[in-house]
């Protein structure tokens, strides 16, 4: 049987909650984690029309990409629209999972989803994001004490690496001292050299909980004066981060390229707008799902021929042109982040296939793009 909680841990896993902005409002945002899931409906947006679709298809979760509540909510109340999708969702037993700004910089996020339909290949982050710093704990321990060091030091937060816990590195050597006098050493005798044979521990952990595991070491060591080091390990650099940028397997022009972009993307009134010499080459791409005019010069220093986004404002393209930056292609929003919601939902079918639960995974077929015209000047 599979759960709402358990879904939820599954995205949590591909895209951990520590990648989310700080005004970011993902998560479970109804539902009982307890609940059974035998069907998933997966969305940009959560409207009214997306939770019909659920609940045509017999969903029991939706797993959205844009938050349904941002900031502080005093009342959902069914008199607009929103507090109207939380009482269908409550009433038709829907849970409701957001991942949003976690999945924009996760691997196999949004980004790469874009980068992917477009034949982008060989990725890196436009903006890296940095992953929590990690030190490493070294400790001497008598060998007989050593599981109880490791219990409390993993308790406090250390050896937590992907999906373990409790990873330890452990060395038997021979360690010694010699008491002074006021010392109560709890092997040996004052003032006679002592050799024990001890067990080097080595454990990570992320730096916030440094303080955690030094105090739980050291009530579970033994000895009076533990001997310890804490090494603050350099940062490894990563696929994390905002937007990407990469290569297609051979150059093309930037008209041919826009017609890609055109034909990969889910069709909106929006459409395809380009900004550039249509017969300027382009090889390496740039891309970034949602509204990406904050990373305009990254995709430029990224040495990008063209950056494709969403929500690209009159003057930040005029601007970046007139610095000679890259070429543009702005497609709608929702086109944009459209990509993921197929991958995210063969990751889920994929997953669950290979159990027996019968989880049956849909993408919606509710175009939440919000422009519903596009109108031509006649003169």
């Amino acid at each position: 049987m599979t759960t709402v909680f358990d879904v939820s841990q599954q995205i949590q896993q591909w895209y951990p909650v520590a990648l989310a902005e700080g005004w970011d409002a993902i998560g479970l945002v109804a539902g009982r984690p307890e609940s059974t899931v035998e069907s998933i409906l997966v969305t940009v947006d959560v409207t009214e029309s997306t939770v019909r679709e659920a609940r045509e298809r017999g969903a029991n979760l939706i797993l959205a990409h844009h938050p349904l509540l941002f900031g502080g909510v005093t009342s959902v109340a069914a008199v607009g629209a929103k507090g109207r999708i939380v009482h269908d969702l409550i009433e038709n037993n829907i849970a409701l999972l957001v991942a949003h700004t976690n999945a924009d910089s996760g691997l196999e996020g949004v980004s790469d989803a874009l980068a992917a339909v477009l034949g982008v290949r060989d990725l890196l982050p436009l903006e890296p994001k940095s992953v929590e710093p990690l030190d490493k704990f070294v400790v001497f321990v008598p060998e007989a004490e050593a599981k109880a060091v490791v219990d409390a030091m993993a308790s406090a937060g250390a050896g937590r690496i992907g999906n373990y816990e409790r990873c330890a590195f452990q060395l038997s050597g021979e360690g010694t001292f010699r008491p002074l006098p006021g010392a109560q050493p709890h092997v040996g005798s004052v003032g006679q050299v002592e050799r024990v044979i001890e067990v080097r521990i080595e454990m990570v952990a992320a730096r916030n909980v440094r303080g955690k595991v030094v105090s739980a070491m050291r009530s579970a060591h033994p000895y009076e004066e533990p001997a310890f080091d804490v090494i603050a390990l350099a940062e490894i650099p990563n696929r994390l981060g905002l937007g990407r940028v990469g290569d297609l397997t051979s150059a093309t022009t930037l008209a041919d390229f826009a017609e890609v972009v055109a034909r990969q993307l889910p069709s909106t009134h929006h459409g395809v707008r380009v900004a550039g010499d249509l017969t300027r080459p382009v090889r390496r791409v740039a891309v970034c799902g949602g509204s990406g005019d904050s990373l305009l010069a990254a995709a430029n220093a990224a040495g990008a021929d063209v950056y494709v986004t969403s929500d690209l404002k009159h003057h930040a393209v005029s601007d970046h042109l007139a610095e000679g930056g890259c070429a543009v292609i702005d497609v709608a929003h929702y086109a944009s982040e459209f990509p993921w919601c197929e991958h995210v939902a063969n990751r889920l079918a994929s997953t669950y296939a290979a159990s027996d639960d019968n989880v049956s995974v849909h993408v919606s077929t509710s175009v939440t793009d919000p422009w519903s015209h596009h109108l031509r000047s006649q003169s």
